[in-house]
C-alpha cells in the first residue's frame, strides 16, 4: 500500500498538476494540504474521474486538508483537531481507510518569530501531540501525514544558519517534533533514510525543507519504503512542495502471527 502526502498549495490552481501526478504515481492514499478553497469549491468530481474517493476540509483562500483513497470512499470520521473550540481554520482531517486511520494534518506556519503567530503554531502542536496520544491508546494503525511545517534536524535544511530564527527551525518547534516523536511514532523518511538530506519543499525564492509523515508503531514494521517525488517540484505550474510517500507491506494474517 502506497500512502502519500502533498501540500498542493491550490488544490483548483493546481488541478492539472495533481491530476497528473495521481495517474503518475498511482498512490492507494493521498494526504494533501494548502487546499485554498471552501467546500463547495473542492474539485470532487474531476478527482472521482481520477478514481479517487474524498473527504475533505476546505477554507476559503487559506488552508484545507484532504483525504483521497484509490477506487474506495474514506470513512471521515473527525474534522478539525480538538482541544480549541476557537479554532476555526481548516487544518486536520481523518478518516478510516483499508483498516488505517489516517490523520491529515497542516501544521501553521508560525513565522515571524517571536509573535502570536509562533506561539499559536506551539499551542497547535500541544493540541496535536496530546491527540496523538489518545490515538496511540486505541492501538489501532495510524498515520499522521501532512505538512508539520518544520525542519527537526540540521539534515533537514540547506545552510541551517539562516534558518536559526525561522519558525520552522527554532528549537522550540524542534523540539515540539521530538516529544511527538518520542510518544512511539516513526519518522518515515528518517527511518529508512537515517544520514541523508532529503527535502520535501523548495521554497519559490530560496531553498527551504520540512517535514512529512508518522506511523503508529502497529504500522512501523510493516514499512517498506519512503520516497519525495522531487521531479514533481520541477513541473511547470507546481506547488513548492513536493509529493512524500510511504510503501507498507501487507498486514500479516491473524492466524499466521498468533503461530
Amino acid at each position: 500500500m502506497k500512502v502519500a502526502t502533498y501540500n498542493v498549495n491550490g488544490v483548483n490552481g493546481r488541478l492539472d498538476v495533481l491530476l497528473r501526478w495521481l495517474k503518475r504515481a498511482s498512490p492507494n492514499i493521498v494526504c494533501l494540504q494548502e487546499l485554498k478553497a471552501p467546500d463547495a469549491k473542492f474539485p470532487a468530481k474531476a478527482i472521482e474521474a481520477a478514481g479517487y474517493g474524498a473527504v475533505w476540509h476546505g477554507q476559503k483562500s487559506w488552508n484545507g486538508v484532504a483525504i483521497l483513497a484509490k477506487e474506495k470512499e474514506p470513512l471521515l470520521t473527525r474534522k478539525g483537531l480538538p482541544g480549541d473550540p476557537d479554532d476555526t481554520h481548516s487544518r486536520y482531517i481523518e478518516a478510516a481507510v483499508d483498516g488505517l486511520v489516517i490523520g491529515c494534518l497542516y501544521l501553521p506556519n508560525g513565522n515571524p518569530y517571536p509573535g502570536p503567530k509562533f506561539s499559536h503554531k506551539l499551542a497547535w502542536f500541544d493540541r496535536l501531540t496530546a491527540y496523538a496520544a489518545e490515538l496511540l491508546k486505541l492501538k489501532v494503525p495510524v498515520v499522521l501525514a501532512g505538512d508539520y511545517n518544520v525542519m527537526p534536524t540540521e539534515l533537514d535544511v540547506y545552510k541551517p544558519e539562516r534558518w536559526l530564527d525561522d519558525a520552522l527551525f527554532r528549537v522550540e518547534v524542534r523540539e515540539a517534533f521530538r516529544r511527538l516523536v518520542d510518544q512511539g511514532w516513526t519518522d518515515a523518511l528518517r527511518e529508512l533514510h537515517p544520514g541523508e538530506r532529503i527535502y520535501t519543499f523548495w521554497d519559490y525564492f530560496r531553498n527551504a525543507f520540512a517535514r512529512d509523515a508518522g506511523l503508529s508503531p502497529q504500522l512501523a514494521a510493516r514499512l517498506a519504503r519512503a520516497g519525495v517525488d522531487k521531479e514533481v517540484r520541477g513541473w511547470e505550474h507546481t506547488s513548492d512542495h513536493a509529493p512524500t510517500w510511504v510503501e507498507l507491506s501487507d498486514a500479516p494474517d491473524k492466524e499466521e502471527s498468533k503461530k
